[in-house]
């Protein structure tokens, strides 16, 4: 068997002047060692979990008012605990003293709209802003512990809100606009806010979307808000009388310039943030985090990203997702915050390149669900664009296919790290990702991420390699959950992630993975909840995508398994191509590809043309809904959905498919 050939690899000088080589250095120093590779770093790293954190704690120099005693309850990992363990033991400090540990003026953010409107913030800015709300939020009596949320779009007044309130030790929950009041209201109503942010409207393909009303509707349905400050975007003065309790932004903003900002000190484990699950299997879970997000956020940035200060960073998220949370913390490294609010490919599929050659950004991240529809559409933005500036590309939210990757290198860049990542809102962060110093592989993230002891588990409980399984983590990490909002005897939180092997305890977290032991990277298949078992084979969903999805005629696809005669069978649904449409030609089509480059079992009993197909607000497709329709379950929350109308046709179709 030939060996694999990478689609890029670092030359000597991007080696040598990566933050990850510095760190080796640092590490090899403090510990007498001599790691050369990510792959022996990353070894030491699972094998020595307290050591790395605490260098990392050291190279990623966190501001604490006092130290900490313990890193870690040792003995917990011995025993192989997740739930409760202490991180940190004894440490004060301020999430937000973090991030505004730069004070100058360097850009923190640069805002762009879809629209012409834009703004700029310098770091000096910043922090003048951050201590005035923070005074005003202090003066209503916002205190350690409340809640403070934002139903709010990409906005710097969005971030200058949660840092004003980590300061103060309140803990932030955010959701977009762009979310329903009903799905706003399922989340932030959970957590019982003192005060909310929200906004008068958004754009969106250059159309205004008013939602005073929607605003309304939450507030007045959350009795523990007390004050709910509206920010202008749509207009210069919103009427904000249908509001209860509402203050326009700047009224509510102290008048006074350089006040001090007072940076509660706190616990490691006070509750810094509330995140949401996706919530389309019920209502959304509330997983709250600690200081933890913190010092992982900068392992990732610093580390695996390659993030520095003279770099601008750019990822297309609201703030409905994790993303956003983990862009803000590059203001932790003096970074600078590119935030954009629209489509991103309004007015055409340009509009992205056309961004990073005029703000010379150096990071951009997205999805796999938008490389693909350049891809589809042919979009050649290394040839149209000047991305000098482009170091690396990020790209989250689902699987990437080999073709993608290979994409990127061809149409956008030859000469960038792309840095396909996966983790979740559970743990605000990486699972698996990748590195600066090591090669990249087509259809392969790069490895597991630092202090993450990732595997591969089979149906038993047994670890494996170049075989498909469920990715889990045997050892603790912490920026996971400290606790499930309103769980208090951890039911809830050990339902979700440690049921699954009965008899060791992992963390699984419902992914599909192999992992390569030729390169040590990992290729991801879907959510495992989503693997289709034909005939007893465990197939994941995103291999039959990668195929189905590189035909020119299939703009779009889902796969579901249906409960069929004692077994399971497949259905196919694609959403075709503007021009084409599924006649049997096309379908024998798609069989004889999957039958060729997947396997006979990957072949669909049953295709069928869907005008849509249902999208988290994350851009995660979304089979469980289908597959509950099919099923003949009930869809629980179509409000996690961005585009819940488009079940409508699932619904429809479910006599036919159960004769």
């Amino acid at each position: 068997m030939n060996a694999k050939k990478p689609l890029w690899a670092p030359d000597e000088k991007r080696k040598g002047q990566a933050n990850m080589t510095r760190f080796i250095a640092f590490v090899n120093e403090k510990h007498g060692l001599e790691i050369n590779s990510y792959a022996q770093l990353h070894n030491w790293s699972v094998e020595n979990i307290p050591d790395f954190w605490a260098a990392m704690w050291e190279f990623g120099e966190i501001r604490a008012s006092q130290n900490y005693s313990e890193v870690v309850d040792e003995a917990a990992l011995l025993t192989g605990e997740f739930i409760g363990v202490k991180w940190f033991r004894g440490a004060r400090l301020n999430f937000a003293e973090n991030l505004l540990r730069y004070r100058d003026d360097h850009l923190a953010f640069i805002f762009r709209g879809e629209t012409q409107k834009s703004a700029t913030m310098t770091y000096a800015e910043l922090y003048d802003s951050v201590a005035r709300l923070a005074k005003s939020l202090r003066e209503i009596g916002v205190a350690p512990g409340d809640r403070v949320a934002a139903y709010m779009p990409n906005l710097i007044e969005t971030a200058i809100a949660m840092l004003a309130a980590t300061s103060i030790g309140a803990t932030w929950a955010s959701c977009a606009t762009d979310l329903g009041p009903a799905a706003a209201l399922d989340r932030l109503g959970q957590v019982e806010p003192k005060v909310l942010f929200t906004v008068d409207g958004y754009f969106y393909k250059n159309k205004l979307f008013n939602t005073l009303g929607n605003a309304a509707q939450v507030a007045r349905e959350i009795p523990s808000l007390e004050k709910v400050v509206v920010v202008p975007y749509a207009t210069e003065k919103p009427d904000i009388s249908l509001i209860p309790n509402g203050v326009h932004y700047e009224d509510f903003l102290a008048e006074e310039d350089y006040l001090p900002l007072q940076f509660e000190q706190l616990p490691f484990d006070h509750p810094v943030y509330i995140m949401f699950s996706s919530g389309t299997m019920g209502k959304p879970k509330c997983m709250v985090q600690g200081a933890g997000v913190l010092i992982n956020h900068l392992k990732e940035l610093l580390l695996h990203t390659d993030l520095k200060r003279k770099d601008r960073i750019m990822y297309i998220t609201t703030c409905s997702w994790m993303m956003w949370n983990w862009l803000l913390s590059s203001l932790g490294v003096g970074a600078t915050v590119v935030l954009y609010d629209g489509n991103p490919n309004y007015p055409d599929t340009g509009a992205m390149w056309k961004l990073i050659q005029d703000e010379k950004i150096a990071v951009f991240g997205t999805s796999a669900t938008y490389i693909h529809y350049l891809q589809k559409q042919g979009v050649k933005p290394g040839q149209d664009y000047d991305l000098s500036s482009l170091k690396q590309i990020s790209q989250t939210g689902s699987a990437l296919s080999a073709e993608g990757f290979e994409y990127v290198y061809r149409e956008i860049k030859s000469d960038l790290h792309f840095n396909s990542i996966s983790g979740g809102t559970d743990i605000n962060g990486c699972f698996a990702g990748g590195n600066p110093i090591s090669p990249v592989y087509a259809g392969e993230l790069q490895g597991p991420a630092l202090a993450m002891k990732v595997k591969a588990y089979d149906e038993e409980g047994n670890a494996i390699l170049d075989q498909q399984g469920e990715l889990v983590c045997e050892a603790p990490a912490p920026s996971m959950p400290l606790y499930f909002w309103n769980d208090p005897d951890n039911q809830r939180y050990k339902n979700a992630y440690f049921d699954y092997y009965p008899d060791v305890n992992v963390w699984r977290h419902g992914d599909y993975i192999v992992i390569h032991g030729d390169t040590g990277g990992i290729s991801f298949y879907g959510r495992s909840d989503a693997v289709l078992k034909p005939a007893g084979v465990r197939i994941g969903t995103a291999e039959i995508y990668n195929i189905v999805e590189e035909l020119e005629e299939i703009a779009d696809s889902v796969a579901i398994g249906q409960a069929w005669q004692g077994d399971q069978r497949i259905i196919l649904f694609v959403k075709v191509t503007e021009g084409f449409s599924l006649t049997e030609e096309l379908k024998n089509k798609i069989k004889k590809a999957l039958k060729k480059d997947a396997s006979p079992r990957h072949v669909p009993a049953v295709i069928l043309e869907a005008p849509d197909i249902p999208y988290t607000f994350s851009m995660k497709k979304v089979e469980s809904a289908i597959m509950n329709i099919i099923n003949g379950r009930p869809v629980l929350n179509r409000d996690a959905l961005i585009n819940p109308e488009s079940l409508d046709y699932y619904e429809r179709i479910l006599p036919e498919l159960q004769s």
